[in-house]
């Protein structure tokens, strides 16, 4: 490589799912139907405005092997950034 050349990492592309004024568990399974149509290593962002989505995403992702990358709450609304597992 010159020292003109440079490598970039290309940033993942990050979908979205509104989820909003979705009770349990149509936001849990909405995430689920989303994460089924994308590819291993593709990020998912959630927004929620149910509360027991705190609780109910982490521990969805986690027995299905995903990554929650970040998790915060904004005002009403919980948003969480999922990455897909591998396989």
């Amino acid at each position: 490589m010159s020292d003109t050349e440079f490598e970039t990492a290309s940033a993942p592309t990050v979908h979205e799912l509104d989820a909003r004024r979705l009770l349990c568990p149509l936001p849990v399974i909405r995430t689920q139907n989303a994460l089924k149509a994308l590819p291993a290593g593709t990020q998912l962002r959630v927004t929620c405005t149910d509360p027991g989505t705190l609780h109910d995403i982490p521990t969805w992702c986690r027995l299905n092997g995903h990554r929650v990358l970040e998790q915060h709450n904004n005002g009403r609304e919980q948003i969480f950034l999922i990455e897909k597992a591998a396989g």
